[in-house]
């Protein structure tokens, strides 16, 4: 079984030595998902150290069974699931997992399943409509814990969540008061949207949690902040995480609840981004374009359809010495909207045969891929290295074990 201690030593076109590591000629001709589980244990150990309540993990940033373990094995005891086949596959995955089904919008089937087959008791809800279901599908169960989404606004996040879900101001005391009648817990949760590059995202998120409590007068047992803490791309750099933390705490400790109130948090992106990392081969090169074997339909969704900017790195021994340009994607399909405009910036020599890798792919990338045209690859190897990028870097790390390639 080979061993890779980072994407050099596997795009290498030959067998020798770089920077001291035994490299194996492979040249893959699919694109190989590299991954790292010592970056997403750092980043699950941080956010279970550092966040002042309970972290779960929104599995559907990544659903990979292995990532979910390493989170498991790094802390992270609760995990958000938005359907049934979520439900299923946490449960089966880790049997002692606490489940939160926080889609607002659920077949009362699914309600059923999640609540009398495996155990799940928290839900999430933004309607009296979905209330009644709960009621009705749980057959009028006494031990749940509601919460009660709100909309707020994603003005400083990447990409909007405001518009499906969450009771606005005109809907939500009526909503918190209903629920507080059947909840054994009460809660409240909101989404500021994904990307949030400001930690006031949060702060004004809490005031609209705080009118929202007053008006309903209700006593309530968790406050759930949701996702949308953010990781570092190209032209997306945040601040530290640390500031995030520190306002939601101040916002939470201001809020008219009781001591005994939970504070809970839904990281996603911030717990797998730096998970994985994506290594494809440039089949062809037209000016400033580089055709490539993965893209829109498959690891490279969000560059393509909402523009995102991913780190991009030549892998070529010796590196090149050439200025770096502007380039552009497409994909390997026969479609033109496989396209990424980037820009991603690459030494102006660049050309057919080399191989790039494409970084913080371990949010959305996997789970986004299809096989359409007959593309797609689920190669997967292990490497050690660090990521291209990372908000952890100063976490401390436990020893590394030997790296394996996963076929």
């Amino acid at each position: 079984m080979h061993k890779h201690h980072s994407a050099l030593g596997l795009a290498s076109p030959r067998s020798t030595v770089v920077r001291g590591i035994d490299i194996v000629a492979q040249r893959p001709v699919q694109p190989v998902t590299l991954t790292r589980p010592h970056a997403a244990s750092r980043a699950a150990r941080f956010f279970v150290e550092k966040f002042p309540g309970r972290s779960m993990y929104a599995v559907k940033a990544n659903p990979s069974p292995d990532l979910l373990q390493i989170l498991w094995d790094s802390g992270v005891t609760h995990y958000d699931v938005a359907s049934i086949a979520e439900v299923r596959l946490v449960a089966s995955t880790l049997p002692g997992a606490t489940l939160c089904f926080m889609h607002p919008v659920k077949a009362e089937e699914a309600i059923a399943e999640a609540y009398f087959t495996h155990g799940v008791r928290v839900f999430s809800l933004d309607s009296i409509e979905e209330l009644d279901k709960i009621v009705v599908a749980t057959k009028g169960a006494e031990d749940l814990t509601l919460c009660v989404r709100l909309r707020v606004s994603s003005d400083h996040s990447k990409l909007s969540l405001a518009s499906k879900f969450g009771a606005g101001p005109g809907e939500s005391k009526e909503l918190l008061m209903a629920a507080r009648q059947v909840a054994d817990a009460l809660g409240i949760c909101f989404h500021v949207g994904s990307q949030a590059m400001s930690p006031e995202a949060y702060a004004n998120a809490m005031e609209r949690v705080r009118a929202a409590i007053v008006e309903a007068a209700v006593t309530v047992d968790v406050i759930d902040v949701g996702g949308g803490f953010p990781s570092s791309y190209p032209g997306m750099e945040p601040p530290p995480l640390e500031r995030y933390f520190a306002t939601i705490h101040r916002a939470f400790e201001s809020l008219p609840v009781s001591y005994s109130s939970e504070l809970w948090c839904e990281p996603g992106r911030a717990l797998c981004a730096e998970y994985s990392s994506l290594i494809v081969r440039v089949e062809k090169r037209r000016g400033s374009e580089l055709y490539i074997n993965d893209g829109a339909y498959g690891a490279l969704f969000d560059a393509a359809h909402v523009g995102w900017r991913f780190p991009v790195n030549l892998l070529r021994e010796p590196d090149s010495n050439a200025r770096d340009m502007e380039f552009s994607f497409y994909g390997p399909t026969c479609d033109d909207l496989d396209h990424m405009a980037g820009p991603f910036l690459l030494p102006a020599d660049i050309r057919a045969g080399d191989y790039i890798e494409i970084g913080m792919l371990g949010a959305y990338g996997s789970a986004m891929r299809t096989a359409f045209n007959g593309f797609g690859s689920d190669q997967t190897v292990i490497v050690g290295d660090e990521p291209m990028v990372s908000l952890y870097t100063e976490v401390e790390e436990p020893a590394v074990a030997n790296n394996v390639v996963k076929l």
